[in-house]
């Protein structure tokens, strides 16, 4: 599988991203090993998680972090591997209440790092935003963390672009690394905004694709593969009626078609396509895949190594790219 370097870093993490969402709790444990293991076999190397994964389920809490750490400490493979995880998320009760002070993020981050049995971080993740607090005290707390070797580099999750420039201009202004990545929801199925339940995450859209364009800040995007809403449809398999409330329009149909017939002419699947196009993009991007069977890590990590021309992937948007 090829590798993606992330600029202004030395790190070169493979092409497609293991998400975790729900090791631990809804993925039990041994299952969620055999899912890291396979993922490691087929080439991969960059593991996504967060301290308040799972923590929605019953069982024990910060289980995805503790689930890898465990991983980690039994196999052996830290030194192997690039590890991302994401803090000051508001508690799931009270999401209406910031947790960004910069003693929230340390309290966090701190917590993490026990949590995965490891002494760094190899991009920590701020998972939320709040517009209400200064770029300067969260980018100087962030680089606090860098000085301290807690953490090697930062990235922001759900946050929109004034507030994502804002702090590239004032890390810049410092003389320092700001956000080196930003994780973002984003698939081929574009999701109906008015169907998200969660009003402080942040999809791409078109004044973000334009930044990271000119920028070339990486995207990490989540979601990356929407359920699996074309893999289901294109299978006729059973959609929920959430997914096809949110993903069930005519734009994606359109989208579909085109994918199925790329997948004819190709002999790619169609959730190889779907990940595709958004490794090929003309900014560097990998796409977080979240996967329950082993039979379908081996899938998706296949998309690692497919290339499509740009010619490609904007006619499968249907749009200028």
């Amino acid at each position: 599988m090829r590798n993606t370097s992330i600029p202004q870093t030395d790190l070169t993490p493979s092409a497609i991203c293991l998400g975790s969402s729900h090791f631990g709790n809804g993925i039990a444990p041994a299952d969620a090993y055999a899912l890291l293991d396979m993922y490691v076999t087929c080439g991969g190397n960059f593991i996504d998680t967060a301290a308040v994964y799972a923590n929605w389920l019953p069982g024990e809490k910060n289980s995805s972090e503790k689930t890898i750490g465990r991983w980690l400490a039994r196999t052996g493979k830290r030194e192997k591997l690039f590890i991302g995880t994401k803090g000051a998320h508001p508690d799931l009760a009270t999401m209406h209440i910031s947790r960004m002070s910069p003693r929230e993020i340390v309290d966090d981050l701190n917590s993490s790092l026990g949590n995965l049995q490891t002494d760094w971080i190899d991009l920590y993740w701020l998972h939320r935003d709040d517009p209400a607090r200064p770029v300067a005290e969260i980018i100087d707390t962030l680089h606090a963390q860098v000085v301290a070797g807690k953490i090697r580099y930062f990235g922001c999750s759900n946050w929109r672009v004034d507030r994502i420039a804002e702090a590239q201009t004032y890390a810049g202004a410092k003389g320092i690394t700001g956000f080196v990545a930003n994780q973002m929801r984003w698939s081929l199925a574009a999701m109906d905004p008015k169907t998200e339940s969660d009003p402080t995450t942040v999809a791409m859209d078109g004044e973000s694709y334009a930044y990271h364009r000119q920028s070339g800040l990486a995207a990490i995007p989540y979601s990356s593969q929407a359920g699996g809403y074309f893999q289901k449809m294109a299978e006729r398999r059973e959609v929920r009626p959430a997914q096809q409330k949110s993903y069930g329009s005519p734009g994606n149909a359109r989208r579909l078609a085109r994918v199925q017939q790329l997948a004819q002419e190709t002999g790619l699947s169609v959730s190889q396509i779907v990940l595709a196009y958004l490794t090929s993009q003309l900014f560097p991007t990998i796409p977080i895949v979240g996967c329950r069977t082993v039979a379908q890590v081996e899938e998706s990590m296949q998309a690692g190594d497919v290339q499509l021309t740009n010619a490609q992937v904007v006619w499968l948007a249907g749009e200028s790219a």
